[in-house]
């Protein structure tokens, strides 16, 4: 009589039956997205298997780094996605230093260096990502990140979805969400031309993807203010992680000034804004200048020559250089993200987070016709800031 069957023969899977999914694959292209990756993966615990977060509220540019590719000690793998622009890349090799120091697998993907690094991209991730239990996007606008959620499966049988903020754009996001509308960032005008009418196809997949059903659940992980529509589970980020690890910081007693891409975006005029700038430096009496990281070196350098601000290229993004400090007791912003989550990476500090109005005449001819109504939003649902009105005479 034969003997009874070995165990690891009971535990093999059946031939052609799919292999459980595992593991957590996020996708991100900006320093800010893996920051809020980190968030995520400290306040839920996501990634460390395959089921749901226990939260509430809450120069090597190869392949992957060798012993990487199955995830790292949290079951997390981060896939960055660089974009050409120096700075940009520069701050996600910290940030993936960081992610590194923190147990988590990161795997730098050159997605955008040549005619065959998209095939050789979407070849490189069908898998991991086919594979994964949960899937953590930064940008659900980005055509890179929307075509390789179109090849993927989620909902029941497949992934989860988890959306981590990119900035405010996540607010314009669950917006159209809700309203079951394209998804088109809020400063974009028009359809967007042909490029857009030539991937629509793949746009209009991702978003089926993205879509919350019954059995669909979609979670947003986010210092926004949102209201989520239906089926969508918002938790929290309070920058728990970041005021753990950094801080709290030393106190210069001055003024700091954040920069803006509102130029670069085509949203705000460029006479208007280096004219709001320089009232708020003489104002407010500010002497250091934190460049966004995609404002260009001409108008930086026109800003320090007409007002005198010392001009600041941070290395990561700026709740990490201000929770690390110096940082003066005085922060001004214009509408951004970051009058949103500075007042929460540096609670208890002591430094007051004000933001500028933007005047609607400083709008160009092209901005977008949500742009105002926007800008109007991300300043009135601002939590714990000192509202200002814009800085500047509406002339130029």
């Amino acid at each position: 009589m034969p003997g009874p069957e070995p165990a690891a023969a009971r535990r093999a899977p059946r031939r052609g039956r799919a292999a459980p999914r595992a593991g957590t694959v996020a996708l991100v292209e900006s320093p800010v997205q893996l920051l809020n990756v980190l968030e995520w993966a400290y306040a839920t615990g996501g990634g460390r298997d395959g089921g749901a977060g226990t939260g509430s509220h809450g120069e090597d540019e190869g392949e992957a780094e060798a012993g990487e590719e199955e995830g790292g000690a949290a079951g997390l793998t981060v896939v960055v996605l660089p974009p050409r622009e120096a700075m940009t890349r520069g701050q996600l090799r910290r940030m993936a230093e960081l992610a590194r120091d923190e147990g988590i697998a990161v795997r730098w993907q050159e997605a955008r260096g040549g005619t065959t690094a998209p095939l050789r991209t979407v070849g490189s991730l069908l898998g991991p990502l086919r594979r994964a239990a949960r899937i953590v996007v930064g940008d659900p606008f980005s055509r890179y990140v929307q075509l390789l959620l179109s090849l993927v499966r989620t909902g029941p049988g497949g992934a989860r979805l988890v959306v981590v903020d990119d900035g405010t754009a996540t607010m314009e996001f669950v917006t159209q969400l809700a309203r079951g509308e394209r998804l088109v960032r809020w400063h974009r005008r028009g359809a967007g031309g042909a490029r857009a009418a030539l991937l629509a196809p793949v746009s209009a997949a991702a978003r089926r993807r993205m879509t919350p059903s019954a059995d669909h659940r979609v979670e947003v992980f986010s210092s926004m203010p949102v209201e989520p529509p239906e089926h969508v589970r918002a938790v929290r980020n309070d920058f728990g992680w970041t005021r753990a690890r950094f801080g709290p910081p030393a106190l210069t007693g001055g003024t700091d000034l954040v920069g803006t891409s509102l130029v670069e975006t085509g949203v705000v005029d460029d006479g208007h804004y280096l004219a709001a700038v320089t009232a708020l430096a003489r104002t407010h009496g500010a002497t250091r200048y934190f460049a966004h990281r995609r404002e260009s070196a001409d108008k930086l350098h026109r800003i320090a020559a007409g007002t005198g601000l010392e001009i600041v290229r941070p290395d990561l993004p700026l709740e990490l250089v201000a929770r690390r400090g110096p940082v003066g007791r005085t922060i001004l912003s214009f509408p951004s993200t970051v009058v949103h989550t500075l007042p929460l990476a540096l609670a208890g500090t002591g430094v007051t987070v004000a933001v500028c109005e933007v005047d609607p005449a400083w709008l160009t001819e092209n901005a977008s016709p949500r742009a105002r109504g926007f800008l109007a939003g991300v300043t009135g649902t601002a939590r714990d800031v000192r509202r200002l009105p814009p800085a500047a005479p509406t002339s130029s």
